[in-house]
């Protein structure tokens, strides 16, 4: 019976807690959530992602290195080209959470309140 308690990940005594706390310091880095953002439509190449995210493809590989440490990106290789993707949803999910929670700090009435919400995320 007990078991069945362990599966759920979301109460306040749940094993997950810590690891969601390093989910959240991995994505405390814009360049990060910029990528995240920049993904969420489908795979691109660290060149992409770098002129997409306005930094060098050097400085793009390194955080796309963490992510794909973090487990939030996967990768295609075509010949010398490496192409990342998203590994699920969740990690686009829960930064358009977090957009959406940062329009709430502006005070007023949210955009994402203004039209539909899937239209978007």
């Amino acid at each position: 019976m007990d078991a069945d308690k362990q599966i759920c990940g979301r109460e306040p005594d749940s094993q997950f807690v810590e690891l969601a706390v390093e989910v959240f310091a991995m994505l405390a880095d814009a360049t990060r959530v910029r990528l995240i953002l920049a993904l969420r439509d489908g795979e691109l190449s660290v060149n992409q992602l770098a002129q997409i995210a306005d930094k060098s493809p050097a400085a793009v590989s390194q955080h796309l290195a963490k992510l794909r440490l973090g487990r939030f990106v996967a990768t295609r290789q075509e010949g010398t080209k490496v192409f990342y993707r998203l590994e699920n949803e969740h990690a686009s999910q829960l930064v358009s959470d977090a957009i959406f929670q940062a329009e709430h700090s502006l005070g007023g009435t949210p955009r994402h309140h203004h039209v539909d919400r899937e239209a978007i995320a």
